[in-house]
């Protein structure tokens, strides 16, 4: 018999807003998980995971949230029976942000927690975790093998660079000065490593609907006043609709890998501005895997904005799968109802991505 190979399953997941589904009954994020460990009640199969990517948008309320958002929040982070939360990696997105006033991302940082900072709060803790990070709630990395992951969260808060202080939670994606020189330092000195980047944003015009305006003339997000970078990451410190990070990666193409994102809410078909939610650019594949909510934003059927519907979507994820020796890696689709086709995986969207490196084990580091 042919040995079989050893594969790492990365579970890739975004924008549940809980909060928003529980008013229809709906449980987003732990019907999720259950479908992944049990199959879904409309035929999705079960799937394998070992580690899964949560892209932010915990929330479902539009305003900064409090103390009280966060007992739905956990109870269905803990749904997880064949799993353990330390298996479930996180990052901030914009509607989890805190207010004006507030101490920065204090509800993330108490009761989401990556870097396991406030364990008596969040109940996570650093060395539980399968692969440890290093990092902060807001800048993170770890390794599995010879795979790096950077992990950034979304700045929309009442604090720099941009945010709720302001504007009342702006949808245009937000990091610091000093994240985006971290990220670009792991980038720029990567030689021997499958690098990816979860960010809560795509960037400008690298996936459905991700140029400038495109998110709120496509009818994905509400107007605000910074409607032209609704859809992907605009700011980085004060630099608007900025260009470093589309620098850093034309001068060092292939170094990055992946770019996973969510925030934009659709279905898995979607072309609008002529790209899909999978597309390479400067040598990286940028993947768009939301969203998890059937409910909120787009999914709400009864929202109008200048008198025409905003777009509905289906609730879905993606699964990357590495193999041991191979010099490809799998991306499929979940979908996790059956509003755009059957629940269960979406043939159509499975695709193949080419890694420079055959996926080891190995746990080598860049430092």
């Amino acid at each position: 018999m042919p040995e079989t190979k050893r594969t790492l399953n990365i579970w890739i997941a975004s924008c549940a807003h809980v909060h928003s589904d529980l008013l229809h009954n709906r449980r987003s994020f732990a019907e999720a998980v259950e479908q992944s460990e049990n199959g879904g009640n409309e035929g999705g199969p079960s799937f394998d995971w070992d580690i899964m990517l949560y892209l932010g948008d915990f929330v479902g309320t539009h305003h900064p949230p409090t103390d009280k958002e966060a007992e739905a929040v956990l109870a269905q982070l803990n749904a997880v029976q064949k799993h353990k939360t330390s298996q479930i990696y996180s990052i901030a997105g914009n509607i989890d942000a805190s207010g004006p006033d507030e101490k920065t991302q204090w509800w993330f940082r108490k009761y989401i927690d990556p870097a396991g900072e406030c364990p008596e709060t969040s109940g996570v803790k650093n060395e539980d975790r399968p692969y440890p990070v290093v990092g902060t709630w807001e800048r993170y990395r770890f390794n599995i093998g010879n795979v790096t992951v950077l992990m950034m969260g979304d700045r929309n808060d009442g604090g720099p660079p941009q945010g709720r202080a302001e504007k009342g939670g702006w949808p245009a994606g937000a990091i610091t000065d000093e994240t985006f020189a971290w990220w670009r330092d792991a980038v720029e000195n990567n030689d021997d490593q499958i690098m990816i980047t979860c960010a809560h944003h795509l960037l400008r015009n690298t996936t459905t609907a991700t140029a400038p305006f495109e998110g709120v003339n496509g009818g994905y997000h509400k107007r605000y006043d910074d409607a032209e970078g609704a859809s992907y990451l605009y700011f980085v410190g004060n630099d608007s609709n900025t260009d470093q990070f589309e620098d850093v990666l034309k001068a060092n193409s292939g170094k990055l890998s992946l770019w996973f994102g969510g925030h934009t809410h659709t279905h898995p078909d979607d072309c609008y501005g002529d790209k899909s939610l999978v597309e390479e650019r400067w040598g990286t594949t940028f993947c768009n895997a939301a969203a998890l909510t059937r409910h909120h934003g787009s999914f709400d059927r009864n929202f109008t904005q200048e008198g025409q519907p905003l777009r509905t979507g289906t609730p879905m994820s993606r699964l990357l799968t590495f193999t041991e020796g191979s010099q490809e890696a799998t991306l499929k689709c979940y979908l996790h109802t059956s509003d755009h086709a059957p629940q269960g995986w979406y043939e159509p969207q499975e695709c193949i991505i080419n890694l420079p490196q055959s996926f080891s084990f190995e746990n080598k580091s860049i430092g």
